[in-house]
């Protein structure tokens, strides 16, 4: 099978770190800026950043409504820390003008675990992934309040939900992209050929 073209979406927040995770994971790593960029790739990663800032650039690039189209069809998606925020069917506690693209139904708290002089690392025990758990890094890190019967949670911290998966998508508190261990990038690039039509 052809190798997988996955897009991050590099409006704001840890860009590069996506692209050499997801490259390592064996996927072909593109920066997606504008919607004929978005056009061009079979999955995207919304990157940790500002959830607010990410989400007002979308909509001011013309791409929030695409973003949203290509979820709805079916396209994978992986978001990590604000990715998660923006992936979230509702936000508990949102900022003004801060949107969603939606497509998990959960609700998430912003900067749940602390601000950023609290951030820290923990190891994770995450369902699909082999091997010792990994290493997961919470920086103004939110959390999943709750999910709906669509959405499968795959790791919990201290009783809170950090990673959850609803059919393509994925989502995690943490960020891994900034530990070396590309297993996350894999399971989602897993996750990505097995929703390729041969």
């Amino acid at each position: 099978m052809s190798t997988p073209v996955i897009g991050v979406l590099a409006l704001q927040g840890d860009v590069r770190e996506h692209l050499i995770a997801l490259a390592a994971a064996d996927a072909v790593a593109r920066p997606v800026r504008r919607p004929e960029e978005l056009a061009e790739v079979d999955a995207l990663v919304l990157p940790g950043g500002e959830s607010t800032t990410i989400s007002k650039l979308a909509v001011l690039f013309g791409l929030m409504e695409p973003l949203r189209a290509r979820v709805r069809e079916g396209m994978p998606v992986y978001g990590t820390c604000a990715g998660l925020i923006l992936l979230a069917d509702k936000i508990l506690d949102p900022r003004s003008g801060q949107e969603t693209i939606g497509g998990i139904d959960m609700i998430v708290r912003r900067n749940a675990f602390g601000r950023q002089n609290e951030s820290f690392e923990a190891a994770v025990d995450v369902k699909g992934v082999e091997g010792a758990p990994v290493e997961g890094v919470f920086i103004r890190a939110p959390w999943v309040e709750s999910v709906g019967a669509a959405a499968e949670v795959l790791a919990e911290h201290d009783g809170h939900i950090v990673a959850v998966r609803q059919g393509a998508v994925l989502a995690t508190s943490f960020h891994p992209e900034l530990t070396g261990d590309h297993r996350m990038h894999g399971l989602f690039v897993d996750m990505v050929r097995a929703n390729r039509t041969p």
